[in-house]
């Protein structure tokens, strides 16, 4: 497969929610389910009950043009009821009807913070924050809330620009939901890090509540 690489993945916004996205992620999710079969009537291993999964949505989508198109997809997926991220990457050469998942591995566990269930609903998520993925599509609107919100602040020139998001945290307080973020931005040709903290209501609206800019010594604690 190495062989056939020409150049590197490129992010696809808008694929991300795509019918063709959605039908290569259950793809994927399919062929490592046989795969799960496969292995489990090889081993008889006592984890097969909870090995199926069951797909829920594309996070992220990149292209790789290779000898055909390596799809990269960032998803969730529901093994034992219990919602996960996964990375898989899928190579599709269309003139041969030609489809293979090349790759696919767990990412960690998905954040309960989403479009979908995130609302600050009461009682329904343990106090105190706790880590969320860094590429869960809200965790991205709220830094891309807090960067908005720092431009505006800003008496500078040039605008900041996200570079990454480092790490994110996350608490459901009262009626609404607190982000804890620590970001990488680019202003001009100077890197910065910002940690903010963002608040949504159950009406999706997202607030500053406080910001400050971090050195690497505090930020690397």
């Amino acid at each position: 497969m190495a062989d056939h690489v020409l150049g590197g993945a490129r992010d696809t916004p808008a694929a991300a929610n795509s019918a063709k996205t959605d039908a290569l992620a259950r793809f994927a999710v399919d062929e490592h389910n046989k795969r799960e079969v496969k292995a489990f009537s090889l081993s008889l291993s006592p984890r097969f009950p909870n090995a199926l999964l069951e797909f829920v949505r594309v996070v992220e989508a990149k292209e790789q043009v290779v000898a055909g198109t390596l799809h990269h997809l960032t998803l969730e997926a529901l093994e034992a009821g219990r919602k996960k991220v996964y990375e898989a990457k899928v190579w599709v050469k269309p003139w041969l009807d030609f489809k293979e998942l090349q790759e696919f591995r767990h990412a960690g566990d998905a954040t309960t913070f989403t479009n979908a269930d995130l609302g600050a609903k009461k009682g329904e998520h343990e106090p105190g924050w706790r880590d969320v993925p860094v590429h869960d599509p809200v965790v991205k609107d709220a830094a891309d809330h807090a960067v908005k919100s720092i431009q505006e602040r800003s008496n500078s020139l040039f605008p900041y620009e996200l570079l990454e998001i480092i790490r994110a945290k996350a608490e459901v307080v009262e009626d609404f939901a607190k982000f804890n973020i620590l970001m990488k931005l680019k202003r001009g040709n100077k890197e910065e890090k910002f940690k903010a903290e963002v608040h949504k209501n159950l009406e999706g609206a997202f607030v500053l509540n406080q910001m400050q800019q971090e050195h690497d010594e505090s930020s690397s604690q």
